[in-house]
Formats: C-alpha cells, structure tokens, sequence
C-alpha cells in the first residue's frame, strides 16, 4: 500500500505528463497536497478509505488553498474565505486536495467549451469534448491523473461528463449532500457528487461527503446508510424500469445497442426488467431551462464589480461599474442565460413562463413517483449519442441544450441518478448507463451499478493516453 505522500506523489507526476494534453485541471495546490501529506504520513491505521487518496475538485467549489474561479474572468482572482462543507468532510477524511478542475464558466455548458479559462478534452480523442460542465473532473478521473472527484450536477453535469468520458458519476438526491460552499448557478437543482472509476469508490465518496449540515438549510437530516457495504449485499431480483421515453428516435444506434445489452447482462444477474413512462419527457428541456436560467438571474446578480470579483477600470458612475463588469467579467453562455432567466422572471412574464414551469416540474416528478410504484430503479442511455468533436454544436444552443435530454428530469424531480460506462462505439468513444432511484436510495443504484460491474469490464479500459 503506497503512503499518502507516495500517492500524492504519483498523481502530480501523472498530472505534469498528461495535463498538457487534457487540460483537465483549472489549478494545482502542490505546496498544500505535499505538506498534508507529510503531515499523514506512512500510517494506514485510519477507518477511512479515502486516507491519503488524492482528489480534485471541480472549481466552484470553495477551498482555503488557492482560487476559486468558477473558470470565469469575474473571479479570476477571488481567494475564498472558507472551504465547502464537502471539503472540510473529505479532509476529515484524510483525503488530499491536488487541484481544482476546470468546468463551463459557472458550471453553464455540456462541453467545457464554455470555461473562461481553456477547453478541456476528451482523454479518448482530444479532438472530442470531455462534457460538461463537470468536464474536468470527468477528464482527470478518466486518464487517471487522480481516482477521485468532485463535481457537480444542475442538469446533468455530472452524469454527462462521466458518460462522455467512460467514468462513474453520481448525483445525490437534493438535500443529501451540503451546498454550502458550492458557488450557485441554480438552487433548487444543483448538487454536488462524486466522479470515480467505479461503484465501489463512488460509495466511499458518498459515504464522507453525504449529511446534515446545518449551514445548507436544504441539507436532509437523514442518516447516512453504509453505502460500501451496500454493495456486498445479495444482488436479489430488482425490478428495473426501462424509460420507453428515453429510446427514441435521436438515440445512436451504437448508444442503444450498447444499453440494450446492459440490460440484457441486468437480466442474467436476475434484475426483472420492464418497461415504465415518463409520459412529460417532452417538456423536460423547456421546464428545465426557464427554471435554471431564472434562478441563475437571481443567483449571479451578486456579481456586481462593488464586493468581490472583477471591477472595470474608471468607472464614471454605480451604473458603469455593474454593467461594464458584468459585460466584461462573464461570457457568452452566462450571458445568454442571465438575459433569459431575466425575461422569464421579469414583470407580465413571471406567470406565462417561470410560473408554468414550476407547476410542469411537479408533473414531471409525478411520472416518476407513478414509475416507481412499479419498479425499485429505473435505466435509460446517459447520452443520446457518444462525445462529438468541438465546435459540432456550439454554434447552436438548442441543440447543444438536447445533449442533457435524458439528465435534467433527475435534477428537476430531484431523485438520485448515476451513470456508470457499458460499452463502446466503433470509433472507441465511451457510452454510458443510467440508472435512476428514488430519493435517498442512492445505495440500491450503487448495488446494481456494482453487481453489474463485477460482470463485465467496461469501467476497467483506459484511454490511449493512459498508456
């Protein structure tokens, strides 16, 4: 068993190698990592499996060490005054920040072209995105530089990026896990999760960052099942409900071909698979963007050139410095949601728009309360279709805002989802499993997310880049 310092080692030697090439991380806290390290250690007496492991995290999450960017020039150089919730477990853990990761400036984007600092890339084809907004973390996991991340999920950033990237990625049901020190984009969907190889590690994630916390008034006061020991249990006959909405016409035959045979394997392993509805998948997309953009108005107004952040240069009135640090300080993509989010909000709009997605979003975590009457989970693809090449949608936002068609109703419903690697496309792009729960079973996901991984290799392979 290598020390703490031995890991830590290792993952920034793995860092300086491929780093160059993926781009994945928006910072490194060597200084930091090494001298916790060393306060560690060679012991390997502690309970926890996260001790001495290195992780990163995504970079709107708050740390002491170093910045907290959110990869946009508006906190270019914003140094947070306290750590996140999900931080300061993870180090009570004994586990080792090495870096943060880069995202789509304010976690806005399925790509990572969106990062106000540099695109990251796919570690199976650099000329493909990793996802998003969590790209980075997906990224750095995928050619190994670490085992373990954090990012996080507001329509799919988390799953997407896992799926693109042929990773483990888990969104806990909203309320699991604190969002004190997770920099807002949308506060009714957001939530942090963990980005790891497989099942078994996204279990020990959960299970330390996973709990009250006083600080997050959205936090559940719920106990923390054992969710490492979850796995182990008999795998028994769980009732799989297969999304008929999620198979159709814009699944690639490759994505579809891949998941069906997953099911098949679920099958083999005893799980009775049926077939469930989701009857408002249609309207998951508009609900999902009038709510997200809405709250991201209120949410990023704070940013405003007087408290923190960027601040124009010579500014002649209050009027010039919001307006001109803002139109400065965001990009495109943040702007574009603002100026929607704004609308939607804005006098004469509020019911016709924001007001009518609410009540579609109580609809579409209805269909799910129906589908769960019959089933204990259910599966879809994570993806219509494999990564694409940069620039293949970004010229086009409504296309581009369909890649996490079959990601959003998870955060809108707020139930748990993960996504773990089942197959491959002919041009060796990773294709991903979703599965689905009911809140706060995010152990009986893992379960057969693990079981099913001890029956085929998937989450094994490795980039080219790895080698």
């Amino acid at each position: 068993m290598l020390t703490a310092i031995e890991q830590v080692d290792e993952a920034f030697k793995r860092i300086g190698r491929i780093d160059k090439v993926i781009r994945a991380m928006a910072s490194t806290l060597e200084v930091s990592a090494k001298e916790k390290a060393a306060r560690l250690g060679d012991a390997h007496d502690s309970n926890s499996p996260l001790y001495g492991t290195p992780v990163v995290i995504k970079d709107n999450i708050c740390t002491l060490e170093g910045k907290t960017t959110c990869a946009s020039a508006i906190l270019r150089d914003f140094a947070s005054p306290y750590a996140a919730d999900v931080v300061e477990r993870l180090e009570k853990a004994g586990a080792i920040i090495v870096g943060k990761t880069n995202l789509d400036e304010f976690a806005m984007g399925s790509t990572t072209e969106n990062s106000g600092l540099w695109p990251t890339r796919n570690p199976w084809n650099p000329d493909y995105v990793p996802g998003g907004s969590s790209g980075g973390s997906a990224a750095a996991v995928a050619s190994r530089m670490v085992a373990h991340a954090l990012g996080s999920d507001t329509g799919g950033s988390i799953r997407q990026p896992a799926s693109f990237c042929g990773v483990c990625g888990l969104k806990p049901t909203y309320g699991r896990v604190s969002r004190y020190g997770l920099v807002a984009f949308a506060s009714s969907l957001d939530q942090i999760g963990p980005i790891a190889t497989n099942a078994r590690d996204l279990a020990d994630m959960l299970g330390v960052i996973a709990g009250h916390d006083a600080r997050d008034s959205t936090c559940v006061d719920e106990p923390v099942p054992d969710y490492a020991g979850m796995l182990t249990e008999p795998f028994g006959k769980p009732r799989i409900g297969v999304a008929a909405e999620y198979f159709g016409d814009g699944v690639h035959p490759e994505t579809r071909k891949a998941v069906e045979a997953a099911i098949e394997t679920l099958k083999s392993l005893g799980a009775e698979v049926s077939e469930v509805h989701l009857p408002h998948t249609p309207y998951v997309i508009a609900c999902y963007y009038l709510i997200c953009t809405a709250e991201a108005s209120s949410n990023l107004a704070r940013f405003d050139g007087v408290r923190y952040g960027h601040r124009t240069d010579a500014p002649k009135d209050y009027f010039d410095v919001y307006s001109k640090s803002r139109a400065e300080g965001f990009g495109a993509e943040v702007k574009r949601r603002i100026m929607l989010g704004t609308f939607a909000l804005s006098s004469g709009y509020y019911d016709q728009f924001y007001n009518k997605a609410l009540r579609v979003r109580t609809l579409i975590k209805r269909d799910f309360d129906q589908a769960f009457q019959k089933c204990d989970a259910i599966l879809s693809p994570t993806t219509p279709t494999p990564a694409f090449k940069f620039g293949e949608k970004s010229q086009n936002p409504l296309e581009m805002y369909l890649t996490d068609i079959y990601n959003c109703a998870a955060n809108l419903a707020g139930i748990p989802a993960l996504s773990i690697p089942c197959g491959h496309a002919l041009d060796g792009l990773p294709i991903g499993l979703q599965l689905m729960g009911r809140h706060f079973d995010e152990g009986r996901l893992l379960q057969i997310a693990h079981h099913y991984q001890q029956a085929t290799d998937f989450h094994e392979k490795r980039p080219p880049i790895c080698a």
